[in-house]
């Protein structure tokens, strides 16, 4: 027969290792959760987030939609929601183009983003080679503003 003391020095051994139990899990959710934060980050170097468009917005909306269709639509769908026919082959967030938060971006971050990518999102300099064409996809992004 256990005595008392026993008896309450197995329980406090049992409940220390459950409590460091609990404690590790809980620092390795918030570590997956940290590295979860910082992937979906995506910072913009200052000499693209600075950077002005060249192009008038009101001209050639034509060739920026026609360049969108071509090169943006599939994934990020027509209406710029994220929800286009290859979208549900990307894993990052494809991003809702007609968001406030997304409009909030400057043109520069919007240029560096479609045009340098990263993960999912593909690099275009060789498929678009004349950057003037990415500035006019830019300018057609801010047509689908809600």
């Amino acid at each position: 027969m256990k005595s008392k003391i026993q008896t309450k020095s197995i329980n406090t051994a049992t409940m220390k290792t459950k409590n460091q139990f609990l404690f590790i899990m809980l620092i390795g959710f918030l570590l997956v959760s940290v590295d979860s934060y910082a992937q979906d980050e995506w910072v913009v170097p200052d000499k693209y987030e600075k950077m002005t468009n060249p192009t008038d917005p009101s001209e050639d909306l034509d060739i920026g939609k026609d360049l969108y269709k071509k090169h943006c639509q599939s994934c990020h769908g027509k209406e710029g929601y994220g929800d286009g026919t290859k979208a549900d082959d990307v894993e990052g967030d494809l991003g809702d183009f007609s968001s406030a938060e997304f409009q909030s971006q400057s043109d520069g971050a919007l240029f560096y983003k479609s045009y340098i990518g990263r993960n999912d999102m593909p690099n275009y300099e060789k498929k678009i080679p004349d950057e003037e064409d990415v500035w006019l996809i830019v300018n057609y992004i801010r047509t689908l503003a809600e």
